[in-house]
C-alpha cells in the first residue's frame, strides 16, 4: 500500500534533535521538544546549558527567497545592536535547512534563544523599554525595503475579506462589518500624505507573544515571519491595539501607552499625521490577521475559526473603535 498524501505533518522532536546535532555539530546531548504548532512549527532545542529555537516553516508558506530576506533583515538588526533572536549557521555555513517532509519540501532555521518570558500584562517599565526597542528598530529600518510583501490596502484588507468569504457567509453581521471596514480603511488611507509619514520595513506582529522579557527590562523580539514593506506606524498601531485588548483597566492602558510612546520618541520621531491614522491602521492589521487565519484554516486555524470566534474577533476591534470614537458603519463611502 502506498503512503497516503498529507497536507501538513509534525516532525518528530526526537529526530529533529538528531538532525540539529548533526547539522550544527553540537558536542553534547541534544534534547528537543515542541514549543508551538501554529502558522509555523517551533521547537525548543537544549544542548547542555545552551538553548536554541528551531523553526520549521509550513509547506508552501514562505519561499526560500522570502526566508533568506527575513534572515538578512535579522542579521542587519543584530549588527545594529537591536535585540532580536537571530539565525545561526550550520557547519557548512548555511542558515536554511531543507527538510523532505511527507507533504513536500519544507525549510528550517535555527535561531538564538530569547532569554526571559512572555509577559501578557505589561508594566509601565516594560512599555518604556518596548517603545525604546521599537524606536531603535524603526530608525534602522526607515526608508529601507525588503523583497517581501508590501502592506498596502490590497494586502491588508481586500485580500483578507476574500479569504474570509471562503469560510463565512457574507450575510453575517460580522462579515458586513469587515466589508465596511475594508472600504473605510481604503478611504482613510487615501488621505495619508506620504511626505509626512515614514515608510520602511515593518515587523507587523509586534505584541507580547513575540517578545521575551528578562529582569523586567531586557527585551528580545522574535518571529519576523510577517516582515515586509509598509508604513512604520503599522507596528505602532498593532502594538497599541494588542495592548488595549490585553489590559482590561483602560486607565492603566493609557498610562502604558504613554510610557510606550515615551520610550519610542527617544529614538524615533512620530509625526502628528501618523498618530492620527494609528487607530485606523490598527483596524487594518486586525483585518489582515483575520485573512491569515482564513488562509490557514486547513493547517492551523480550524480548531478555533468558527462563527462564534468571528463574533468575538470582530467584537474586540469594535471595542477599540468605540474607544477611539470611530463609527465606520455610519461612514458614507
Amino acid at each position: 500500500m502506498s503512503i497516503f498524501p498529507v497536507i501538513n505533518s509534525t516532525l518528530c522532536p526526537k529526530y529533529v534533535a538528531f538532525f540539529i546535532k548533526e547539522k550544527y555539530d553540537l558536542a553534547e546531548n541534544v534534547v528537543c521538544k515542541i514549543l508551538k504548532i501554529g502558522v509555523n512549527h517551533t521547537y525548543l532545542v537544549e544542548c547542555g546549558k545552551n538553548k536554541y529555537v528551531f523553526r520549521v516553516y509550513s509547506y508552501n508558506w514562505r519561499s526560500k527567497k522570502e526566508i533568506k530576506e527575513e534572515l538578512q533583515l535579522l542579521n542587519l538588526l543584530k549588527e545594529n545592536n537591536i535585540s532580536v533572536s537571530y539565525p545561526l549557521i550550520d557547519t557548512s555555513g548555511k542558515f536554511i535547512q531543507m527538510i523532505e517532509a511527507p507533504e513536500g519540501e519544507r525549510y528550517g532555521v535555527l535561531f538564538s534563544y530569547a532569554k526571559g518570558t512572555k509577559i501578557r500584562n505589561l508594566t509601565e517599565k516594560n512599555c518604556v523599554k518596548i517603545g525604546e526597542l521599537m524606536g531603535k528598530m524603526h530608525e534602522v529600518l526607515n526608508k529601507r525595503s525588503i523583497k517581501r510583501n508590501s502592506y498596502d490596502i490590497e494586502m491588508l484588507t481586500k485580500l483578507p475579506y476574500q479569504y474570509a468569504k471562503e469560510h463565512f457567509l457574507e450575510s453575517m453581521d460580522e462579515m458586513k462589518f469587515v466589508k465596511k471596514a475594508r472600504d473605510y480603511i481604503s478611504l482613510e488611507f487615501g488621505t495619508v500624505d506620504s511626505e509626512n509619514v515614514r515608510s520602511g520595513i515593518v515587523h507587523l506582529d509586534m505584541w507580547y507573544d513575540n517578545m521575551n522579557i528578562e529582569d523586567d527590562s531586557a527585551i528580545t523580539i522574535f518571529d519576523f515571519d510577517f516582515c515586509g514593506n509598509g508604513w512604520l506606524f503599522l507596528d505602532v498601531a498593532y502594538f497599541s491595539v494588542q495592548l488595549f485588548n490585553t489590559e482590561p483597566d483602560k486607565d492603566k492602558f493609557e498610562v502604558n501607552l504613554h510610557s510606550f510612546y515615551k520610550g519610542y520618541k527617544q529614538y524615533s520621531l512620530i509625526s502628528e499625521d501618523e498618530k492620527k491614522i494609528i487607530p485606523v491602521a490598527a483596524l487594518a492589521v486586525w483585518i489582515f490577521y483575520l485573512g491569515v487565519q482564513s488562509r490557514r484554516f486547513n493547517t492551523w486555524s480550524n480548531i478555533f475559526l468558527t462563527n462564534n470566534y468571528l463574533k468575538y474577533y470582530v467584537g474586540l476591534i469594535k471595542s477599540w473603535l468605540i474607544y477611539n470614537d470611530i463609527d465606520i458603519m455610519n461612514k458614507k463611502k
